[in-house]
């Protein structure tokens, strides 16, 4: 009778657990919760601990309330400019509402990420649509993240999420539009190149043509330089020879005329026409060199 009535209260023990056990549920602290009751919502937002349910009329659905990433795939928006760009971009969201973003989604990731990319691209597109290129790639990056987070923040609390920050990755053109820009890139590049080899040529011929003109100018102040240093020679050669020959004019005029003399012989085959009497002879007629 004892062992009847102990298993009995140990089936009860047991029942009991089981129940208390199917009855409790725990809502992590990175985890929001959503209660429904035969798929109605009857309380969310629960806080970080334990809580207790109905067993089997209440399910009980928990979500990551962490921040998390959506990396878009790049997408083509026009500029102001009626331009093509091709945008890549990410964004920054968490649950905010998590009985509005189960109403939204279905709490499914798929969905969610799908809903989010519309509403972040038409921000996109909106502020993308305001701005030239220029502006978008070397510009105004921080105004325009900003206005992006806030508008796409707007458009997501429809789904109970947040938009904590959205980011551009990279702006790139379309490869027409880019091999375009590069050969006007290309050709900017070849006329600036052109300016300046004109100009260093024209700065060559400038700088060759100062070169001549100071060669010549060098030359000519040699040349001055050496006919004024010949001359000076010269008058001082003239002044030596007056001396001399003030010093001994008879021996003077015998130098002179044996100077002479070996200049006119000193090759065979020489032939002059000249008189015999000629003064040129005169020291060959007699020793003093008389007539």
């Amino acid at each position: 009778m004892n062992q009847n009535r102990m298993g009995l209260i140990a089936a009860v023990v047991v029942v009991i657990g089981g129940m208390i056990y199917s009855a409790a549920f725990t809502v992590n602290q990175w985890e929001t919760a959503l209660k429904l009751r035969l798929g109605e919502i009857v309380d969310s937002d629960y806080e970080p601990g334990l809580h207790w349910r109905v067993p089997v009329i209440h399910e009980v659905k928990t979500f990551d309330r962490r921040i998390q990433t959506l990396d878009a795939r790049p997408e083509r928006f026009l500029t102001v400019e009626k331009k093509d760009v091709i945008v890549d971009s990410f964004a920054k969201w968490r649950i905010s509402n998590v009985a509005q973003y189960y109403r939204s989604t279905g709490g499914n990731p798929a969905k969610t990420s799908r809903l989010l990319s519309e509403r972040i691209a038409t921000s996109l597109r909106d502020e993308f649509g305001k701005r030239t290129i220029k502006e978008v790639v070397s510009g105004e990056r921080t105004e325009i993240m900003q206005l992006l987070t806030k508008a796409s923040d707007e458009q997501a609390s429809e789904l109970g999420v947040e938009i904590i920050d959205v980011r551009v990755k990279q702006i790139d053109l379309p490869p027409e539009v880019s091999e375009s820009v590069y050969d006007r890139m290309r050709a900017e590049r070849e006329r600036v190149a052109r300016d300046l080899r004109a100009q260093g040529a024209e700065a060559a011929e400038r700088i060759r043509a100062d070169a001549d003109r100071q060669h010549t100018v060098i030359l000519a102040d040699a040349f001055r330089e050496a006919e004024k240093t010949r001359g000076e020679g010269d008058g001082r050669s003239a002044e030596i020879y007056a001396q001399a020959y003030n010093q001994n004019r008879d021996f003077y005029a015998f130098y002179r005329s044996l100077s002479a003399y070996r200049d006119v012989f000193k090759t065979e085959g020489n032939m002059m026409v000249i008189g015999p009497d000629s003064e040129f002879f005169q020291y060959f007629k007699s020793q003093e060199g008389d007539n």
